[in-house]
């Protein structure tokens, strides 16, 4: 069913102060809404890096069950582009607000099923494989999430904020990481090792009932979206919006996609690879390295909001730029610091490592979303912005753990984060910078 015109009315007509306050729920519902999203896909990848190779893969070597467990870890990459389509679908079609409302209930439901699944030793091969169907879903959900959060806050409030206004979506990121990866770190510094790995580790999954009550309680409250609701009420839905979107604007689709290149793939090396490799080949704890991933979580919280306001001023595509040259720049001195550095050398490379990271994806919520009309913008910036998990963040922490093996030197690792750097700035090149422009204004996109 698509939103009816009386709830359109209700978004179009809706007097200042009514207006603020919506700007208000929406902001807040699409943070609340990505931070429990991303904290229960969080808590999968620490898991997957300390707790699933001896759980699920236990006749493995240690080598082979951290490749196995980061190969069910890339599944729900793979998945995203699919709840792309799924929710981009239904969100151009039936509105943003409906249908994040049940992306959330599912994440939230499969993460806490995947905190009751006995390991392989006591119901055999169907563990790791209800695992992976898990792990589909939360991919299937996290895919239809990002881009209406993003248009929620987005499309609600002053345009010349929308770089601003996009981010707190983005913040649900490091908020996300920081419970989850906080949550583990306290568990994990608090149990006996033996008492984290049989149950102390299902806590945080299971917390994810109480997060989707709150989450929903928010998301209840808020209007769909002016700029959507004016398409309602205009009848300019589209019949199909994905198959629209895909044959209209398959080059913003693909460009969005190649942009996030040196934003997703180092992220997912310094959030989750760097758990394996600075334990096993430094002998550091896991909390110390817990630790440092979360301290870098809570920094971006400051600079995810301080990058998407200078997008607003400067343009985003310079700021993005600024961003991927960084972490070209940092590719090589990043695995020196961690094979060679002391361990406080060590903390402030994790630290520092996501600075790079913020100035991209604060700016890149608008910069993706910007690039696509609104009665296809659900499905066409999802579709970007998810089809770089399957070639980008899914892969690297399992690459990775590949090329170190196969070359013996991190720097096999620092070559591909240049790598991807590269696309990265060759597709921000051939991508127009709409910051300034009037994205209702259909003509903004005629070819």
């Amino acid at each position: 069913m698509v939103l009816g015109h009386d709830e359109a009315s209700k978004a179009l007509e809706a007097p200042d102060p009514e207006r603020r306050a919506q700007v208000r729920r929406a902001a807040l519902a699409s943070a609340i809404g990505t931070t429990i999203e991303w904290y229960d896909f969080f808590l999968y990848n620490t898991a997957a890096a300390l707790i699933f190779p001896q759980l699920f893969f236990p006749a493995s070597s240690s080598y082979a069950g951290v490749i196995q467990s980061f190969a069910t870890y890339a599944v729900g990459f793979a998945a995203r582009p699919v709840g792309a389509a799924i929710f981009g679908h239904w969100g151009d079609r039936i509105g943003r607000k409906t249908t994040l409302i049940i992306t959330l209930l599912l994440m939230g439901i499969s993460s806490a099923i995947v905190g009751l699944l006995p390991g392989t030793a006591a119901i055999g091969v169907a563990a790791p494989v209800i695992l992976v169907a898990l792990r589909l879903i939360q991919g299937i959900a996290i895919g239809g999430e990002w881009s209406g959060s993003v248009l929620l806050a987005m499309e609600w409030g002053d345009q010349r904020k929308r770089g601003l206004l996009g981010s707190f979506a983005q913040i649900g990121v490091p908020v996300g990481l920081v419970l989850g990866t906080g949550g583990m770190t306290l568990l994990s510094a608090t149990l006996s090792d033996e008492a984290f790995s049989s149950w102390g580790w299902r806590v945080p999954f299971l917390a994810s009932f109480i997060l989707v009550g709150v989450g929903l309680v928010i998301r209840l409250r808020i209007l769909e979206t002016p700029m959507f609701a004016a398409v309602v009420k205009a009848n300019r839905t589209a019949k199909n919006p994905v198959r629209e979107v895909i044959k209209h604007h398959w080059r913003e689709i693909l460009l969005s996609a190649g942009l996030r290149f040196s934003e997703q793939m180092p992220f997912y090396l310094f959030t989750s690879y760097v758990l394996v490799y600075v334990v096993a080949e430094r002998d550091f704890s896991k909390t110390f390295v817990l630790n440092g991933v979360l301290v870098g979580a809570a920094l971006e919280l400051a600079f995810i909001p301080l990058f998407s306001r200078l997008s607003d001023q400067y343009g985003r595509k310079r700021v993005y730029a600024l961003g991927a040259l960084i972490t070209a720049v940092i590719a090589f001195p990043y695995f020196t610091l961690l094979t060679y550095g002391t361990s406080t050398v060590v903390f402030l490379a994790i630290v520092v490592s996501m600075i790079p990271h913020a100035m991209q994806y604060g700016p890149q919520a608008a910069l993706i979303s910007e690039s696509f009309p609104t009665h296809l913008r659900y499905g066409g910036a999802g579709l970007g912005y998810q089809l770089a998990s399957v070639f980008a963040g899914g892969p690297a922490p399992l690459l990775a753990t590949w090329l170190l093996h196969e070359t013996g030197t991190p720097y096999s690792i620092s070559v591909y984060m240049v790598l991807a750097a590269t696309v990265t700035l060759l597709c921000l090149a051939a991508l127009p910078d709409r910051s300034r422009k009037d994205i209702t204004d259909d003509a903004t996109y005629a070819r």
